[in-house]
């Protein structure tokens, strides 16, 4: 299943507004209804103490996926905002490409609840690395 040309357009608009994905060289990879696959290169300016690539760029590609693959949900004039997240780091972010998959669990009027999964890859070979949970909230225009 595809989503709508309009909300592929709204969708890839909104996201080339956010001058933190350009910063991180992160690209939407997947659209589909309520998934969202984005993919990054894990750029020097990104890595912790230890050479890995920090929670930080983790959480901030997780939490993008699963807002947008909120937004793929919602009402075509809405734009989305997390109301909370949570992240579980299960691995250390030991690779050259982070890959962050969100998923929308349950849609509704008010609030959509979403997953997002974050894998590195290296030499060919993807470790699941970090684990979120949160809330999406619509924002709509007002009347």
């Amino acid at each position: 299943m595809t989503v709508s040309g309009v909300v592929e357009r709204k969708l890839r608009d909104s996201f080339a507004r956010q001058s933190i994905m350009t910063t991180f060289g992160v690209t939407i990879a997947e659209i589909a209804p309520g998934r969202i696959v984005l993919t990054c290169p894990i750029l020097d300016l990104a890595r912790q103490q230890h050479g890995f690539g920090h929670a930080g760029l983790a959480f901030t590609v997780g939490d993008t996926a699963a807002g947008y693959a909120a937004l793929t949900l919602m009402p075509e004039d809405a734009e989305v905002m997390t109301a909370e997240m949570k992240i579980n780091l299960v691995a250390p972010s030991d690779g050259d490409r982070m890959i962050a998959t969100g998923r929308v669990v349950k849609a509704g009027k008010r609030l959509a609840v979403v997953t997002g999964e974050v894998e590195v890859e290296k030499a060919g070979v993807r470790t699941t690395v970090a684990i979120l949970q949160g809330t999406m909230v619509p924002i709509l225009p007002r009347p």
